[in-house]
């Protein structure tokens, strides 16, 4: 059976057993480890991050409230760092991406769309 070339699918001329097996490829193993590296920690971070401040925003509304100066208190800063956070952590993964995953990433795809020895 031909595949036609779709825009997220392998090129025509690799089969699907071919494109099965890279799954159990070392190198494919490897490159979702450093993935997963980042992401779960990251993730777990984050979310005890957020849920402290909501568990906070709603059992500790007293300590939430105190005023740091002016009209600016406690939940305001925390809810401020949770954007602060997010941005963070979108500025570290695209670091570590870059450093970690996509050479792999790309040595890969390079080795499925133009074979072994491609550079």
């Amino acid at each position: 059976m031909a595949t036609t070339p779709t825009r997220d699918g392998p090129p025509p001329d690799v089969a699907e057993h071919e494109i099965a097996a890279l799954h159990d490829d070392p190198r494919f193993v490897d490159l979702k480890r450093r993935l997963f590296r980042f992401i779960v920690p990251a993730t777990i971070a984050f979310l005890a991050w957020f849920l402290l401040y909501v568990v906070l925003s709603g059992y500790a509304r007293d300590f939430m409230g105190t005023v740091l100066f002016g009209n600016i208190n406690i939940a305001l800063v925390f809810g401020l760092l949770q954007f602060i956070s997010t941005f963070g952590i979108a500025w570290a993964y695209s670091r570590y991406a870059a450093r970690e995953v996509d050479p792999y990433a790309q040595e890969l795809h390079d080795e499925i769309h133009y074979g072994e020895n491609a550079q």
